[in-house]
């Protein structure tokens, strides 16, 4: 899978001061580079592997307001106004549509739980909306399953994964951004407790400012730091389809959902398995996850796997001048799981038949760096003043993405948030705020 993401080349020498350095080349961290640049700043990111190695390049490519936690719609509605105008802006394509997207329900009570999400949607002005059976079938004609109806959002679109972020971080290199990959930042430095600096396995830069745009690895770069992260791992297993002339609109059912790709096949996973890794974290972090332990019990298929000792073995802190954790392992490049994935399969072609004739070209996994509330931190640490962290995107990273690299350039740079960053600050977990998922979608 590797092989099919865009490349983005990475500069060459290091340069021996930024302003801001970022860490992580993501969707997060490739458009937090981008608002950066835009406003003259100096910024540096470092990759550790490849521009969007990991999630940023293996998620479902959705970009929904639809279902989300309220704490979080402000934040996307920005954000797809950012994607809708991100190709002119950065002279790239990164495959962004807005086509639709639809939560289908068989029964009346699936639609009662769609229902309970709308007067978040009209507290927002969204058009989504709730349509009846046939209205489905005028959207999705090609489905032999009679739906009771769906929770449908007209303004919802998609992007393609394997180019997205790759286009916004070259965007961000011609507009003054320096990149480089294969290029891991061990850690920080400090003077009189304000960062100082950062070390990389390449030399060190000097720099004010510091953000951690880690994805999954976020929560081992914190620990080394002595910060609380309560971050795990969630496995999301997906494939792509052969080209088919199929639905438009993408759609999430009862065991599947699926996204029309830019090359005519489709990216399918399952709609109702959520399969976290059992680490030592598990257990660490079990408390903080309890609510919503005891809200998905019924989806969760918890996993046991090597990973449990490669993180037990893991060091919680290393020196500066000596190969990191971040270097022995490039990529999380996890195995897809294959029963998980057929039974999506099953169940897509019980719904649209058309699919019995298409093949599966290519399938993967990775790690969503999930939190106890499926709300990310993007946020100041008070503890280090002048490091940041953005991450914990809970598996809605991809479309929230240029949203959240704008909110963070605005904290960076002291300037007006573009939406209220409270609900994503780091002091949540100490500062006696319930912490628990929204009961939506």
């Amino acid at each position: 899978m590797l092989a099919d993401i865009a490349p983005v080349p990475s500069d060459e020498k290091l340069p021996e001061r930024a302003d801001v350095v970022i860490i992580g080349g993501g969707i997060i961290g490739a458009s937090l580079a981008l608002f950066l640049a835009e406003r003259k700043v100096s910024v540096v990111l470092c990759e550790k592997g490849i521009i969007a190695g990991e999630q940023s390049s293996r998620n479902w490519g959705w970009c929904r307001q639809m279902g989300r936690d309220p704490r979080e719609i402000p934040l996307i509605i920005e954000s797809l106004g950012l994607w809708r105008q991100m190709n002119e802006r950065i002279g790239e394509e990164t495959g962004f549509r807005t086509t639709g997207i639809l939560y289908l329900a068989k029964t009346d009570q699936d639609l009662e739980g769609h229902q309970a999400w709308m007067k978040h949607a009209r507290a927002y002005q969204l058009d989504s909306q709730i349509i009846d059976g046939k209205r489905v079938a005028e959207l999705i004609p090609q489905s032999a399953t009679s739906w009771k109806g769906a929770l449908y959002t007209p303004s919802d679109g998609k992007g393609e994964p394997f180019i997205a972020a790759p286009a916004i971080a070259r965007g961000a290199q011609k507009q003054g951004a320096k990149i480089f990959t294969r290029c891991a930042v061990r850690g920080i430095e400090r003077e009189g407790g304000r960062i100082s600096g950062v070390v990389t396995e390449k030399g060190r830069i000097a720099c004010s400012q510091v953000v951690l745009a880690g994805g999954a690895w976020s929560g081992v770069f914190c620990r080394s730091l002595g910060l609380r992260l309560p971050q795990l791992k969630v496995l999301s297993s997906v494939l792509r389809t052969t080209p088919v002339d199929g639905p438009v609109p993408s759609a999430w059912a009862p065991g599947f959902a699926y996204r029309k790709r830019a090359d005519g096949g489709y990216t399918v996973a399952h709609g109702d398995v959520t399969v976290p890794e059992l680490v030592p974290d598990s257990f660490r972090f079990f408390f903080d996850y309890l609510p919503m332990l005891k809200m998905e019990w019924k989806s969760l298929r918890p996993r046991l796997s090597e990973r449990f000792m490669e993180e037990w073995n893991t060091p919680k802190s290393w020196a500066l001048d000596k190969e990191s954790p971040f270097e022995r392992i490039r990529t999380f490049d996890p195995k897809p799981l294959p029963h998980v994935l057929d039974d999506a399969m099953k169940h897509l072609r019980a719904a649209f038949p058309l699919f019995d004739s298409v093949k599966v070209a290519d399938s993967w996994a990775g790690y969503i760096d999930a939190m106890p509330d499926a709300v990310p931190v993007i946020s100041p640490i008070d503890q280090i003043p002048g490091f940041f962290v953005a991450t914990g995107f809970s598996g809605h990273g991809f479309g929230i993405g240029p949203g959240a690299g704008r909110l963070m350039a605005d904290l960076v740079t002291g300037s007006t948030p573009i939406v209220d960053p409270t609900p994503f600050r780091f002091t949540r977990f100490s500062d006696g705020t319930k912490i628990a998922p929204s009961t939506g979608v």
